[in-house]
């Protein structure tokens, strides 16, 4: 690997192997057409991790900066898992000085328990009270 960095510049980003993995490789947007993985980030903070100019890794992150952030659609390419991508790409968006005084943050997975439990997530406390709406 190069010396790695992260962009939040939309424009910097590979937007044919975001809709790729999203559509394609993930469990959670298979299907997600080009439009629509678009529209999500020009409505989120993104995130893109480059070796060299080669986009590796992606992560988004939906807020109001006081009560919530949501995170999703995060990976990491095949080639480049488990070589410290994800960590790196995750300390960056933890570190963030405009959401360290979020209420609360989100996400869902369904394999990566473990490796989100680094960065403090656990599993939602009363269930109960929560509700979703899901189209």
């Amino acid at each position: 690997m190069k010396e790695l960095r992260i962009s939040t510049d939309i424009r910097e980003m590979d937007i044919a192997l975001v809709h790729n993995y999203l559509s394609k490789q993930s469990y959670w947007a298979k299907g997600r057409n080009k439009e629509e993985v678009i529209t999500s980030m020009e409505n989120a903070i993104c995130f893109a991790v480059f070796d060299g100019k080669r986009q590796i890794a992606f992560a988004r992150l939906v807020t109001d900066y006081v009560v919530f952030a949501w995170l999703m659609d995060v990976f990491v390419i095949d080639e480049y898992k488990s070589k410290g991508v994800g960590r790196f790409l995750m300390d960056y968006i933890m570190n963030l000085p405009s959401i360290q005084e979020v209420n609360g943050m989100g996400l869902r997975t369904n394999d990566a328990h473990g490796f989100y439990s680094k960065y403090g997530f656990h599993k939602i406390s009363e269930p109960e009270t929560w509700m979703q709406k899901i189209r």
